[in-house]
């Protein structure tokens, strides 16, 4: 592994922004941020994470770092962000990680874990259920009504026109605290930022002969999902069905908490993600 500290890292002719902090011999911690967030969704995490001995590495993925924000929605599929998370994991010389990821960056970690597991050593999911048992849920509970904005973030520039002035006061409607709030809106209001961070919504799922369409087997690393009993997007019968899809060590954290767990309960989140990379 290097110990040089990896401040940037390119791929496919986009270049992408990296906090690289802690000790650097320790174990590798990756952390995915969401939507709308970016790499400073982990600024109080980090450094419990760091006091427990690990190098934790975070980034601004594809769409949030300004050297990497594609115009269309196919540069946003899921092959595409899975292969920006192994980019930096070679840059980084590891050959093994343990992944965290909150929101779409849960969504990156599980789709790691069924093309990629060689390269973690376990994994760490917050809010995001498996996809499978969220696509379950929106047949046998209330999940199609708590997902029906995607449907709203489908349309071209209308959504982009609508969150621009309002995300800031919208996120603190959903819980996020204020401060953190007006800090995601004034990073999404560089030029094409808000459209990056919801071409993750629109390219997603676009089909790809890419895509080898491992994720129909089981998840095979160890996971930790950790997940807020007051999530307002992703509901408790998506939570629960997700061990169906895990066939390794898995343990299921439920905290009285909203969507906003790395921000609101960075110590229970720092702690659980310390246990189960093993500093704990």
């Amino acid at each position: 592994m290097r110990t040089s500290r990896v401040t940037t890292f390119s791929r496919g002719g986009l270049v992408f922004d990296v906090s690289d902090t802690g000790a650097t011999d320790g174990p590798v911690i990756v952390l995915l941020h969401g939507f709308p967030g970016s790499r400073r969704t982990w600024d109080a995490v980090t450094p419990l994470l760091e006091a427990g001995g690990a190098r934790v590495v975070a980034f601004d993925q594809r769409g949030y770092s300004p050297g990497a924000r594609p115009r269309r929605r196919r540069d946003y599929r899921a092959v595409d962000v899975c292969g920006d998370v192994l980019a930096l994991i070679d840059a980084l010389g590891a050959e093994r990680v343990h992944l965290c990821g909150h929101d779409w960056g849960g969504f990156v970690a599980w789709r790691m874990a069924h093309v990629a597991p060689e390269r973690l050593d376990g994994m760490t999911v917050l809010s995001t259920p498996h996809p499978r048992a969220l696509r379950r849920s929106l047949v046998s509970s209330a999940q199609a009504a708590r997902s029906a904005y995607i449907a709203f973030f489908q349309l071209p520039r209308i959504p982009e026109a609508v969150l621009r002035p309002r995300l800031a006061r919208l996120l603190t409607r959903s819980g996020l605290p204020s401060a953190l709030a007006q800090d995601y809106q004034r990073f999404l209001s560089a030029p094409h930022a808000i459209r990056g961070a919801l071409h993750w919504y629109r390219g997603m799922w676009l089909p790809d002969r890419r895509d080898r369409d491992r994720a129909r087997g089981p998840v095979t690393v160890e996971t930790t999902y950790v997940w807020g009993n007051r999530d307002q997007a992703l509901g408790r019968r998506a939570a629960e069905l997700t061990r169906r899809y895990v066939r390794a060590r898995y343990r299921f954290v439920e905290l009285d908490e909203n969507h906003w767990l790395p921000e609101r309960a960075p110590d229970r989140v720092a702690a659980e993600v310390l246990r189960a990379a093993g500093l704990r």
